[in-house]
């Protein structure tokens, strides 16, 4: 999970009023039960220790909901008199939970946001260029056309019957490779810009390959192939949602299993040596588990993906905290080693969290289902540690 939109959360020092309620509206009693739980919400913050103008600000907040069209549940994030962030939910919390504490208390949202496709930068590439839109709900916003070399034009000529149909040939084909290029280093610049969490290549399988072999690195593990186009390129738009879908839940899957596989090769004290399933011999280093270990990675930012797990315990076991993202430690005296006046303790998710969104790595939830790292906190590192 891409944790951007927890930017908000990371430019105010707190202390944090958070809020989880069900805002659902299903039953005819639903207004009265929703004004319960919002003033249930208030009097749980006041109970918690949260200032005057932080209860205002939340309660004033909910009061403004609008009456229909309200999402299954909602997070609240507020500091100083201001709620700063508001995090629709997929899926209803058990109770009203609020907390008023140093950080954010974030660790609860990876299992209550919603697995839906998130926003894509979508390439329709063929022969002569791509056509690219941002598709996000159903609905694409153009984003211009890349063309490549112009000799070759928009159509489709036969080529010629004559001594010179060879050269004729190896010059489509070096106009194809040139354009993939072309394509794949415009998708490069335009990717930080687009807003979208998934680069999506349509049209032809060998086109649409060709620009993904030509994609940076760091490009690959955000970028699906789908058959056909959207709707634009004779696809209808329900047809594209349903290949849109299907494809976002096998990227995921493959996407976890891959770091899942990085993780459990990759961890281990620098200096030892271990063997993969073909008899490899790996030095590890790649990971880091347990609190010590991943708080050490996250003062170095090199988290690449957080890895929770529920049914662990680290996860909720307390770390002290500071100020700035990379104040994380296991002993209060770690955080006063790095200048820090004041330490306060925060749950382990909560403050990892906050480090993951500041050095922009990802999060995953891993299944109860799957083998997780041992404790429910892990972490995949961007260099060996």
């Amino acid at each position: 999970m891409d944790l951007a939109f927890l930017t908000p959360l990371l430019d105010r020092p707190g202390p944090w009023a958070s809020v989880y309620l069900d805002t659902s509206r299903a039953t005819e009693d639903a207004a009265r039960r929703r004004a319960l739980l919002d003033r249930a919400a208030v009097q749980r913050l006041a109970g918690a220790g949260a200032d005057a103008p932080s209860c205002a600000a939340v309660r004033d907040h909910l009061a403004e909901a609008p009456a229909a069209g309200s999402p299954p549940g909602r997070a609240l994030f507020a500091a100083d008199g201001e709620v700063a962030l508001d995090v629709p939910l997929a899926f209803s919390p058990p109770d009203v939970a609020a907390t008023w504490a140093p950080l954010p208390h974030t660790g609860p949202l990876l299992g209550l946001l919603d697995d839906a496709v998130p926003a894509c930068l979508v390439a329709a590439v063929d022969r002569t260029g791509a056509d690219l839109e941002r598709y996000e709900l159903g609905r694409g916003e153009p984003m211009g056309t890349v063309e490549g070399p112009q000799w070759q034009g928009r159509g489709h000529r036969a080529p010629p019957a004559d001594r010179h149909e060879w050269h004729y040939r190896h010059r489509v084909e070096d106009s194809w490779e040139r354009t993939a290029g072309i394509v794949a280093e415009h998708l490069a610049h335009t990717w930080p810009h687009s807003g979208a969490q998934l680069l999506v290549l349509t049209g032809g399988a060998r086109e649409r390959r060709a620009v993904h072999d030509r994609l940076p690195q760091q490009l690959h593990s955000a970028t699906v192939e789908l058959e056909g186009g959207t709707g634009a390129g004779g696809t209808s738009r329900e047809a594209f949602d349903r290949r849109l879908a299907a494809a976002w839940k096998e990227h995921r899957s493959r996407h976890l299993a891959e770091l899942l596989d990085a993780f459990h090769t990759g961890v281990g004290r620098p200096g030892e040596h271990r063997t993969d399933a073909a008899g490899t011999e790996t030095a590890p280093g790649q990971a880091a588990q347990g609190i010590p270990a991943v708080l050490s990675a996250a003062r170095q930012h090199q988290l690449a993906a957080l890895l929770l797990q529920t049914g662990g315990h680290d996860p909720e076991r307390p770390v002290w905290t500071g100020p700035e993202p990379e104040h994380l430690g296991v002993h209060r005296a770690d955080l006063r080693d790095m200048g820090v006046r004041r330490p306060a303790q925060a749950p382990a998710a909560d403050a990892l969290l906050r480090a993951a969104t500041a050095c922009a790595a990802e999060a995953l939830l891993v299944p109860d289902t799957l083998p997780g790292p041992p404790g429910g906190l892990g972490a995949v590192l961007r260099w060996p540690a």
